[in-house]
């Protein structure tokens, strides 16, 4: 699902509450900012019923140039994980 078929999905289910998909463009821009801000400050974010963000660490390492075949190192880095919540995961 792509960002404006979100937008869409949710114009739709909450059209008898007359927000525009500009409103909810911005709604979603200040979920996703603030979703993302606590992941980064707490390095997780918990949402009942549907999952936890957690920030992972990736420890530096050796890999290898596809095109050229030459061996490089790798910098350690930080990404963010997803683990579903029974709910949701049973859900799908």
């Amino acid at each position: 699902m792509t960002k404006a078929e979100l937008i869409n999905n949710l114009t739709d289910t909450l059209k008898h509450r007359d927000l525009t998909k500009t409103v909810i463009n911005e709604v979603c821009d200040v979920l996703f900012d603030t979703l993302a801000k606590g992941i980064k400050k707490d390095k997780r974010f918990t949402y009942p019923g549907f999952g936890t963000w957690t920030v992972k660490k990736r420890a530096a390492r050796t890999g290898r140039n596809p095109q050229t075949g030459d061996t490089i190192k790798i910098k350690a880095s930080k990404t963010v994980g997803f683990k579903p919540a029974p709910k949701f995961k049973n859900a799908i």
